[in-house]
């Protein structure tokens, strides 16, 4: 910025070596209000009762089904190989069993997904809610 010197008569502009503080300060002073906005809503705190105690430690425990998918796409439900719709009818009695059972996927790491995405999405549409995709270890290398 070129401003002239109010001493001399001169032509010559002389150059101003002063900083405008003015934004710092605009900036300061947004920074400033939020800070002050938002410290309150950090200090309220929601009081809870929560329970006391232990939780009741069920006696029965569920029932573990394995199902194992091979290389060649077969699904085994304990070892027996199924047919898709027999596989159903055993997902639909079993997520209706009182304690609902524990499944454990297990799959070859030459297994197509979509045998395995299949059985990952019947299982969770008739009600198999406790599943476990187990033997992943396999695919570590």
């Amino acid at each position: 910025m070129a401003m002239m010197s109010p001493a001399g008569n001169s032509d010559e502009m002389e150059v101003m070596m002063d900083i405008n503080t003015t934004p710092l300060i605009d900036v300061m002073l947004v920074l400033l209000v939020m800070l002050i906005i938002t410290i309150p809503i950090q200090l309220h705190a929601v009081k809870l009762e929560l329970p006391v105690g232990t939780p009741p430690v069920s006696q029965v425990k569920p029932d573990i089904i394995q199902i194992d998918i091979d290389a060649k796409g077969d699904v085994r439900w304990q070892g027996e190989v199924l047919q898709p719709q027999q596989l159903d009818e055993h997902m639909q009695q079993s997520a209706q069993s009182a304690p609902q059972p524990e499944v454990h996927l297990r799959t070859d790491k030459d297994a197509s997904y979509a045998v395995f995405a299949t059985v990952l999405a019947s299982s969770r549409r008739l009600g198999l809610n406790r599943i476990a995709v187990v033997g992943s270890e396999q695919f570590v290398q």
